[in-house]
């Protein structure tokens, strides 16, 4: 029997019915008018729960043409395990209330060779939501062609340890059936979050939380990974999924192709007038390639 991860969060952060669920997204994609020639090599989008975050994850996935693609990574932060590594999967499938994934274990063995990955036990892969949250989208999206998964969970890593596995992962980039899935939200803002960072010269709280986010996202779309890692220790942000961001822009340093990453989406889940408030912030991006391939 294989070894199945079971879709642990399905009918508290999202659907659990699956034509409940697949109408969900279906009516998210349907409200989003992709933007010409935006055809997704790579994509980030946000994690949270699809009451908050849903019609943000429709304007990435929107732009996936899933007749490319045989293999999708999936970077996603871990939120309850501390470590200085990446982490892969024991298991052998991903089930999701649409439908399953199978991981693809010719790939993890050649990242296991690296010796750089540690292994998630089944208790630490349930629990973590960040991969999980996009695993719906996924299959919505790549129904039809035959195509396996490749899940990562990056832990806090340093710059370095950034720089390392997009050493690593970069030259994937390279094989044109590669999809690359990037999973973060953006800033955390209240005092629940330990996090609050207000510019009174933008206006309201959360209009100086957007300036935020934008100022991150302009240091993401730039491409440069030390860009962005001096704005996170200039302002340090709550983005949670900052260090598989880290790693995708230090993957483009390793590509043999000049990748756009440019953002579609940004919504928050409530606007912020007092310091009593919290909220969190949503964003969503397509990557391609620069000369249209």
């Amino acid at each position: 029997m294989p070894r199945i991860r079971r879709p642990s969060h399905a009918s508290s952060w999202y659907q659990d019915d699956a034509d409940a669920l697949n109408a969900e997204i279906e009516d998210w994609k349907a409200a989003v008018q992709p933007k010409p020639g935006l055809s997704a090599r790579a994509i980030i989008g946000p994690h949270a729960g699809y009451s908050y975050c849903g019609h943000v994850m429709a304007y990435a996935y929107k732009h996936i043409d899933p007749s490319k693609f045989k293999r999708v990574f999936l970077l996603g932060p871990s939120h309850h395990v501390f470590t200085r590594k990446c982490m892969l999967s024991s298991q052998m499938v991903y089930e999701t209330p649409l439908d399953s994934m199978e991981i693809d274990q010719e790939v993890y063995v050649q990242l296991k060779a690296t010796g750089r990955f540690e292994m998630m036990s089944l208790d630490v892969d349930e629990a973590e939501h960040s991969l999980e949250l996009h695993m719906p989208f996924i299959v919505h999206t790549m129904r039809g062609p035959s195509y396996k998964l490749v899940p990562i969970m990056v832990g806090a890593l340093t710059t370095e340890g950034e720089e390392q596995y997009g050493k690593i992962l970069g030259p994937y980039l390279d094989d044109p059936t590669n999809l690359f899935v990037v999973s973060s939200d953006f800033c955390h803002w209240g005092s629940r979050f330990n996090y609050t960072y207000y510019n009174r010269d933008q206006g309201q709280i959360w209009e100086s939380i957007k300036w935020l986010d934008y100022l991150g996202m302009d240091a993401i779309e730039g491409g440069n990974p030390a860009d962005f890692a001096t704005y996170l220790e200039t302002y340090r942000n709550t983005i949670c999924g900052r260090h598989p961001i880290g790693v995708f822009l230090n993957m483009l340093q390793h590509s043999k192709l000049q990748h756009r990453i440019q953002f579609t989406k940004y919504d928050q889940s409530s606007k912020c007038t007092s310091q009593s408030h919290s909220s969190v912030s949503y964003a969503a991006a397509v990557v391609t390639i620069v000369d249209g391939s």
